[in-house]
């Protein structure tokens, strides 16, 4: 009986053993909690999760890394596979689980609180996703917790306190997300960590004493938050940091003059932005690891310490502070800077209290990209020498007290970007040699003392954007080459010189130029009619001259002008009445001319406060605030003036009728003969019916100035009307003239022929003819939209729009904005994901939206689309113009302005920044927006708190009930996502538009409840 005992013991036992063995080997839980992970996955598009199934052992599954002694699940990786869905609660069951990387997909809602049930973890890596909610404070239980990088999510809430029990924790980086409330005192307890990583949230208070435990801390990260108070001594005294980081902050306080001593190995030390007070300690030269060292935009004072232990030093900005004493010593620590001379690349100490003579020594600094001097009190001249910084991008010493002449030697600067040298006391000719500088971007001397002529070989810089010669003392002429250089788009300033002569015909080559000042000259002649070609003008400004003649006529193409001053010169005749039409114009000055007759009293002539015309003697009528004399004629005069312009008219009637019918005959055998010897013609018109030159000309009205539209970079938009039933159309003609508007027309053709969506603007038809001077007429019809663009609605103006209503009553209300920015979502999607060949559009802005009668939207404008097949821009796309523009600036993504090709990314930013602007109603380019601060960053400091503060004033009534704000939130998160500076970061379209989609159904529907 014993034995029997003993036996039934050992086998019961031995069952138990062998049951429990059986339990921890088998991998049904596993594979059940993955495949309810597989089933929360809504966007596989490289398929990683299909070998998921039951016909593979769960071991052999793709990202799945199983424990050999127990045949569990230990490793999950399926980063960067373009994921998208939710984080199933099943993954708490993956009890061996030590690693679990997610990272760089686009996994939306919240973690699972059960993940604080994988005892095991060991690594958890869900950086750069979409999810949202809190940070499961039940994270804490993962107590084997080494690595946590929850980074560049829309993670909300407060760091949780419990956080602090996690002693294994190396690495905690919770950065970008929209976490709120104090760094918690209890991470002070994570005695091994060392990356603490909190940088852009919003997180508020001081930094806790605490902290200053973390003696195995490398890396201090807590920049673009709102942290206040001081640094604790504490924090200062880690020796172990290499890297330090609290810019853009409003932290106070001094730095420690022991600083170099308790810091003997960082790398990287920033306190940008902030509001620290004091000197700059002696001690830092100590810190002789340092390579990136930042101080600006601070309150510092007083004189900068000698660095000349700092050898690996690259880059030491100092800007925007009160440092130096207007003293000559000021800028000992530059030559105390020699030892580094040849790894510094980046020196900005702008806009401090630095006088003293230019340092030589700068020469030698062989690898530096950018050299910040300006607003200071520095003197001295530019040195022969700096022909050695072969490496400079950027040259700023705009305001300081420097003379003699600009070194010709500067023209070997060939990767020169940017040479800002105005507000000095520069004297002699511009060097010619500046015209080999290819790369050159942006050239302002203006307020100096430079004389001669302005330097032909300008006309050679076919990179430049902006030149500003102002207020200096140039003769001669204005160089046609200068006029020629079609680059230029943001300003041409040239006013309070000696210039004389007359201006060139060339002028009209500057078709993209926003601002042309020529003001303060001895100009003379008449306006070329060339410069109606310069339709993207916005400000012209040609005041105190000696310019004649009438007012010309060009001036009605340019429908973007903003600004236009011909004061203080001697143009003669009447107003004409095309300013009217001018919708634009804000600010018109025609003062001091020998203009005449009748005043109208339209467009910016009803506006006494933006218009002025003191001076003109022989005006009159106009609005009663203009004060001038009526324009009454007696009865008799009345009847003799109607009967001659009776006369008139019926004559010139007469002969426009038999001229009109001559011409059509000749044109008839003139096109008929043509098309005989030329019977082949462009297979991008093949689909499109070719209506002729004369019918569109009639439809427009002799494409009159009132019936234009608006204007573009390679072509003007009239309304225009067809056949009997006066059907209504929009006609783009194409400004053949200019450089690839020809290119532009084929590949609006090639697009529009191969694509058909709701939300795409529709073609009618096209042509392609000659006018009546025997001259290539290209032309494109698409069905009218009566509302006009997107840019209407967002900026509205007190003028009669397109339709004949008063635009400054438009208003979009949240709803209508939603409906917009989901079909234009759609639109995209479209042409990147539902076309045989994707389409990028490449130049994506609110005047390229469309509304019809019905507010619906339509993408428009095709001229500058691309083909991309298999992720390269197709070779029937075209070419000539992948080298030119490629977008309107501040629509435009920032990779295109390093050279990288077109991608369907370039659209997703593009669409963001629309975004942005829909709901904010902000332009990108907004006078607000300084000092490097974008639409973007401003709309991502205000989330969520301050959201009401930077949408539309026009939508804060309609922030009514919480789901509304919560939905505006939304958007505007979706629209950060679209405009993140990096390609890599950003959403693909089609799941913009299925996020969209999905906010615009659930608001409806809380809306019906």
């Amino acid at each position: 009986m014993p034995y029997f005992r003993f036996s039934a013991i050992y086998y019961a036992t031995f069952l138990i053993y062998c049951f429990g063995f059986s339990l921890a080997t088998t991998p049904e839980p596993d594979r059940a909690a993955l495949l309810a992970i597989k089933a929360k996955i809504t966007h596989d598009p490289l398929g990683v999760t299909s070998s998921w199934n039951d016909t593979i052992d769960l071991c052999d599954w793709h990202g799945v890394t199983c424990d050999q002694e127990h045949h569990r699940v230990r490793i999950l990786n399926l980063h960067s596979a373009k994921l998208a869905g939710t984080l199933s609660p099943y993954i708490g069951n993956l009890s061996f689980l030590t690693e679990l990387y997610l990272q760089n997909n686009s996994f939306g809602g919240t973690i699972p609180s059960e993940m604080g049930q994988l005892k095991r973890l060991q690594s958890l890596w869900l950086f750069n996703n979409s999810m949202a909610g809190e940070i499961p404070s039940n994270l804490s239980s993962c107590s084997n917790l080494i690595e946590l990088n929850l980074s560049n999510n829309r993670l909300v809430g407060t760091i949780p306190l419990h956080l602090g029990s996690l002693l294994h924790l190396q690495v905690l980086d919770l950065a970008i997300n929209n976490l709120t409330g104090n760094i918690p005192t209890s991470l002070g307890n994570l005695s091994l960590l060392n990356n603490l990583i909190l940088g852009r949230n919003n997180l508020v208070g001081s930094i806790p004493a605490s902290l200053g435990n973390l003696r195995n801390l490398l890396n201090f990260n807590v920049p673009m938050n709102k942290l206040s108070g001081t640094v604790p001594v504490s924090v200062f005294n880690i020796s172990s940091l290499t890297h330090f980081d609290i810019a853009y902050n409003s932290i106070e306080g001094t730095l420690p003059s022991d600083l170099g001593f308790s810091l003997p190995y960082i790398e990287y030390f920033s306190i940008f932005s902030n509001q620290f007070t004091g000197t700059i300690p002696s001690s830092i030269s100590n810190s002789s690891n340092l390579e990136i060292l930042q101080f600006a935009l601070n309150r510092l004072s007083g004189q900068v310490p000698s660095l000349h232990k700092l050898q690996r030093l690259r880059s030491f900005t100092i800007y925007s502070n009160y440092l130096g004493n207007k003293s000559d010593s000021d800028l000992d620590f530059v030559s105390s800077l020699a030892n580094a001379t040849t790894m510094l690349s980046n020196l900005d100490i702008s806009v401090n209290n630095f006088k003293g003579t230019f340092p030589q020594i700068i020469c030698n600094f062989t690898m530096l990209s950018y050299l910040g001097l300006e607003y200071n009190h520095i003197d001295g001249s530019i040195p022969i020498c700096i022909e050695h910084l072969t490496k400079l991008q950027f040259f700023t010493a705009t305001s300081n007290q420097l003379s003699g002449a600009i070194p010709q030697s500067i023209g070997k600067l060939q990767n020169l970007i940017g040479l800002y040298l105005a507000g000095n006391n520069l004297s002699g000719h511009v060097p010619s040699t500046v015209g080999g500088l290819t790369m050159l971007t942006y050239l302002e001397v203006s307020g100096n003392h430079l004389d001669g002529h302005i330097p032909s070989s300008l006309g050679n810089c076919s990179n430049l954007l902006a030149l500003d010669l102002s207020e200096n003392h140039f003769g001669g002429n204005i160089p046609a080459e200068l006029l020629s250089l079609s680059t230029l788009s943001i300003v041409l300033n040239l006013s309070s010189n000696y210039l004389n002569g007359t201006i060139s015909e060339e002028i009209g080559k500057l078709y993209k130029l926003d601002i042309l000042d020529v003001s303060r000259n001895a100009l003379s002649g008449e306006i070329p009619s060339t410069i109606g070609a310069c339709i993207g003008l916005e400000e012209l400004i040609m005041a105190g001259n000696f310019f004649q003649g009438p007012i010309p006529e060009a001036l009605k193409t340019l429908g973007g002008l903003h600004v236009l001053d011909l004061s203080r010169n001697n143009f003669s005749g009447k107003i004409p009445t095309f300013l009217t039409s001018l919708h634009q114009l804000q600010t018109l000055n025609l003062s001091y001319n020998n203009l005449e007759g009748e005043l109208p009293i339209n467009g910016v002539f009803n506006n006494a406060s933006g218009t002025s015309l003191v001076g003109n003697n022989r005006l009159c009528g106009g609005i009663p605030e203009f004060k001038l004399p009526s324009c009454s004629f007696s009865g008799k005069s009345q009847n003799r003036l109607r009967h001659k312009i009776k006369l008139v008219i019926a004559i010139l009637c007469g002969c426009v009728v038999v001229t009109f019918l001559v011409v059509i005959m000749l044109l008839y055998i003139f096109w008929h003969g043509k098309k005989k010897s030329n019977p082949t013609a462009s297979a991008d018109l093949e689909k499109f019916p070719n209506f002729s030159y004369q019918s569109l000309l009639k439809a427009t009205n002799g494409f009159s100035a009132e019936n234009m539209l608006g204007s573009g970079g390679f072509g003007v938009v009239y309304k225009g009307s067809l056949g009997e039933d006066k059907t209504l159309i929009a006609i783009k003609i194409f400004k053949l003239e200019n450089r690839g508007a020809s290119q532009s027309f084929m590949a609006e053709c090639g697009v529009l022929r191969n694509i058909r969506h709701r939300n795409l603007i529709k073609v009618i038809t096209a042509c392609s003819s000659v006018d009546y001077q025997g001259r290539d007429f290209k032309a494109l019809v698409y069905e009218y939209m009566v509302n006009g663009s997107l840019d209407d609605w967002l900026h509205p103006k007190a003028i009669k729009g397109h339709d004949g209503t008063n635009n400054a009553t438009k208003r979009l209300d949240f709803h209508q904005r939603l409906d917009i920015a989901v079909e234009v979502a759609l639109a995209l999607e479209y042409l990147h994901h539902c076309c045989d060949v994707p389409v990028i559009h490449c130049d994506l802005k609110p005047s390229n939206v469309l509304l019809d009668d019905a507010m619906v939207a339509h993408v428009s404008d095709f001229g500058l689309a691309k083909f991309l097949s298999d992720g390269i821009i197709s070779p029937n796309a075209d070419q000539s113009s992948l080298f030119g523009v490629r977008g309107t600036i501040g629509y435009t993504p920032p990779e295109y302005g390093l050279g990288n090709g077109v991608s369907t990314n370039g659209d997703i930013y593009s669409f963001g920044i629309l975004l942005l602007e829909v709901f904010t109603g902000k332009r990108p380019t907004d006078n607000m927006l300084k000092e490097g601060l974008s639409l973007h960053d401003l709309v991502k400091a205000a989330l969520p708190e301050h959201m009401t503060e930077i949408i539309d004033p026009a939508l804060v009534g309609d922030m009514v009930g919480e789901e509304t704000s919560r939905t505006m939130i939304t958007i505007l998160e979706i629209a950060l996502s679209c405009s993140a500076q990096l390609p890599r970061d950003r959403p693909e379209m089609n799941d913009v538009a299925v996020k969209l989609s999905s906010v615009r159904n659930r608001l409806l529907g809380t809306l019906r409840l």
